[in-house]
């Protein structure tokens, strides 16, 4: 089979095609022929140490989507022809997350990733899939989406009538928009882009504000929620933008922290979070009974993952490029087979 490695080069890392032997299942595992994978910005980070000399040779990325095609012996919940998609922590199946969890995190420095043409994990790391998602969408699912479904429906017990933030177009940012309309909750998108944003009114979101044309975004929320503030951030950015998503927090909110858009820096000043009866939650993905869970929810109510663009196979490099471009909205997905 083909597969790809991350590489070290003088002039940064690479995503390389290479040969390798097809793996076969032992007791307990299930190999999978992948149909499509999908990009993170987690992968860009991965690829970015690399570079710098850690977790050199691994396969990348995290999220794949394919069919079983050969089990291992006391293998009981998948059969040959089963439909799925890998979990991104491979070993998170249910309750609550245990540090030791991180290590097993597809594609990151220290486990293997999904970017191959087979690919053989522990039968618990697999996820079935609903009729409703075909492998293409069902490959964007297992970090960004089931991220956003743990911000704001499990930890964050979105309801009906909440009023969500929600910073940018990429893979987190869509899902919970989605995920935020189909409860019944009003949606307030951030981006800078026009176009992006308009392309988020078409999914649902009530109120968009282009936060180039006005840097101070928060005072604009804060108009827009006639000074309330919102019950939910999606805060993906990072040090540059978490101040402002502190300041437009309202009583009892929630800040789903998760992105490191903007690098990493010095903390914010969290006293509004007090006087606000505030939470932060710390948020990295989901376990794979979220990953169930929110599978149901999405063919209950008929979601369509939005796909940016799909790159062929031997075209990995570009794929990276265009994500790290940030002209995307929604996913980058790369197709493994036809």
């Amino acid at each position: 089979m083909k597969l790809y490695r991350l590489t070290r080069h003088a002039d940064g890392a690479r995503a390389t095609l290479t040969d390798a032997p097809l793996p076969e299942p032992k007791a307990g595992e299930v190999r999978v022929r992948i149909a499509a994978a999908s990009l993170n910005y987690r992968d860009l980070l991965v690829r970015d140490g690399v570079a710098k000399g850690n977790g050199e040779g691994r396969i990348p990325l995290s999220d794949a989507a394919g069919e079983v095609d050969a089990v291992g012996v006391n293998v009981h919940r998948l059969a040959v022809g089963d439909r799925v998609a890998a979990s991104f922590f491979r070993d998170w199946t249910d309750g609550p997350f245990h540090a030791r969890y991180m290590n097993a995190a597809l594609g990151g420095s220290l486990t293997d990733g999904v970017l191959a043409e087979h690919v053989v994990l522990p039968e618990h790391a697999w996820v079935r899939l609903p009729d409703t998602l075909d492998a293409m969408a069902a490959a964007t699912l297992p970090c960004a989406a089931v991220t956003a479904w743990h911000a704001l429906v499990v930890r964050g017990g979105l309801r009906a009538g909440d009023t969500v933030l929600v910073q940018g177009t990429g893979g987190v940012a869509l899902f919970g928009l989605q995920f935020a309309v189909a409860l019944g909750a009003r949606v307030i998108v951030l981006s800078s882009s026009d176009d992006k944003l308009a392309r988020a009114r078409a999914l649902g979101a009530t109120d968009l504000v282009n936060y180039r044309t006005t840097p101070e975004w928060d005072a604009a929320v804060l108009e827009l929620t006639g000074g309330a503030g919102v019950s939910h951030v999606l805060e993906l950015g990072g040090p540059q933008t978490y101040q402002r998503a502190l300041n437009v927090i309202g009583a009892g909110g929630r800040i789903a922290q998760i992105g490191v858009l903007t690098g990493f820096g010095p903390q914010p000043n969290l006293a509004r979070l007090q006087g606000m009866n505030a939470d932060i939650l710390g948020i990295t993905v989901g376990s794979r009974a979220h990953f169930e869970n929110m599978l149901g929810f999405i063919a209950e109510h008929r979601i369509t993952p939005v796909i940016d663009r799909v790159f062929a196979f031997d075209d990995v490099e570009n794929a990276y490029a265009h994500l790290r471009a940030a002209t995307h909205v929604g996913k980058v997905v790369i197709r493994v087979r036809a």
